[in-house]
């Protein structure tokens, strides 16, 4: 964990490809490993495995005659089956003339059109896998908030009187019940903006009112990768005391201001470890998803609040934490989804494609907060990536998968030719996406 802390917020030029890299390998491998073990399952034999392109650094051939391989850009990976052309699984039509009956029905084009669609689908399933065991994962280590508001760790806060201890049931909010976060979060919206509030606990089986501060103090739970926040320094722990001068004591009084500001400049006073330093900030124009689909435009500055306690937490079952990684993961595609709709109809700007510069950039930031939002980075990009894949675009897995489901409804695949046609279309499609996210990274703020 400490190493990860090390890394600067944007990594330094070295720190932040080593991020990418990391992440982009893992995803890759398991992407490809999809491929690979389905298509072994099914009879399918495979040449090559490759975790890059270029010059092979690295490469050994196991018993059943794949060669597995590392190569010099790590930008990438494929698996090469018996009667493939080349890396994008093109036909080698004069190779497979030569083989017997047998050998025809170990390739990628010879075997029956389920075992090649179940193995071109195997790749992106496997994203969605990872994404979902790693969500999973994550979840049971850290665990899921108890039904009852009961205080786990406090934060660390400016010189405020907090009565509050850990293992307190908070019972009610100035004189507000709350049996549970559903309440709290309701009774937020209607408490006093004051530094401190009166909170009723039961603390080992008493009853008693204590002072504590603000349920939502103006603290920096998190920081957006390529934020302005990111940008300007910001770190977890840190709380905003001020805003131009102005004492605030919520976070929802932060909110307001940068809502208010439409992108000018804000002069914020922030604690962090017992000292107050000046930071300056322009907040920026951001589309978020909504819960319940669509997209909202905000002015933000990249800052995640929280509670001035984190709550007390239970280990859920391991079918109860798969199941939120499996809603996690489905989120995320309906994101995604309704993103890429958004951006084509113009509700949004188009700026929210990232091309490898911005993926990179957020790899060295996510990966500078810790292993932990490391990990939870790299599952949130495997689902994109399977996303991306059965995008249906020639080339991609997307694209093979219609082909297949041409093959099933005329009972014959597209001709070579028209294969070549479409490959070359698909190619050039995806060439151009990757030059505009580019462009992207380069021009957008």
């Amino acid at each position: 964990m400490e190493l990860f802390g090390l890394i600067p917020t944007f990594g330094g030029l070295l720190w932040t490809l080593i991020a990418f890299v990391v992440a982009l390998s893992v995803i890759v491998a398991i992407h490809e490993y999809g491929h690979y073990i389905v298509g072994r399952w099914c009879g399918i034999h495979a040449e090559v495995f490759s975790l890059g392109f270029g010059p092979i650094l690295y490469k050994r051939t196991d018993k059943r005659g794949t060669q597995w391989q590392i190569a010099a850009l790590p930008f990438g990976g494929f698996v090469k089956f018996l009667g493939d052309a080349d890396a994008a699984s093109g036909k080698d039509g004069e190779g497979m003339s030569a083989m017997s009956e047998a050998d025809r029905a170990r390739t990628m084009h010879g075997a029956k059109l389920w075992k090649r669609a179940a193995t071109v689908a195997a790749g992106p399933v496997f994203n969605f896998i990872l994404s979902i065991v790693v969500f999973g994962a994550m979840i049971l280590v850290q665990g899921t908030a108890t039904e009852r508001p009961t205080v786990g760790a406090l934060a660390d806060l400016p010189a405020e009187v907090n009565e509050l201890q850990t293992g307190d049931v908070i019972l009610a909010i100035e004189g507000t019940p709350t049996p549970d976060y559903e309440a709290i979060n309701a009774a937020r919206e209607t408490l006093p903006r004051v530094a401190m509030l009166s909170y009723t606990v039961d603390r080992a089986g008493q009853e008693t009112v204590v002072d504590g501060p603000f349920l939502m103090p103006p603290l920096v739970a998190g920081v957006q990768p390529r934020s302005a926040a990111m940008d300007a320094g910001f770190e977890i722990g840190d709380v905003i005391t001020a805003i131009d001068g102005t004492p605030i004591a919520a976070f929802e009084e932060l909110r307001d201001a940068v809502t208010a500001s439409e992108g000018a400049s804000l002069d914020l006073t922030v604690w962090r470890d017992g000292a107050e330093l000046p930071i300056t900030l322009a907040p920026r124009r951001v589309d978020l998803p909504l819960p319940e689909g669509g997209f909202e435009t905000r002015w933000l500055i990249g800052i995640t609040g929280g509670m001035f306690f984190e709550p007390e937490t239970v280990t859920p079952g391991p079918l109860a934490a798969i199941g939120q990684g499996v809603e996690q993961t489905g989120f995320i595609i309906q994101s995604s989804l309704s993103g890429l709709w958004h951006m084509i109809t113009g509700a949004i700007s188009t700026c929210n494609i990232s091309g490898p510069i911005g993926i990179a950039e957020t790899s060295g930031a996510v990966a500078s907060q810790g292993l932990d939002q490391f990990i939870w980075f790299i599952a949130v990009l495997s689902t994109a990536v399977g996303l991306l894949n059965l995008f249906p675009i020639p080339v991609l897995d997307g694209g093979h998968l219609v082909f297949h489901a041409y093959e099933a409804v005329a009972g014959r695949p597209p001709s070579d030719r028209a294969l070549r046609v479409m490959m070359t279309a698909g190619l050039t499609l995806l060439l151009s996406l990757m030059v505009f996210a580019l462009t992207n990274d380069i021009f957008c703020p």
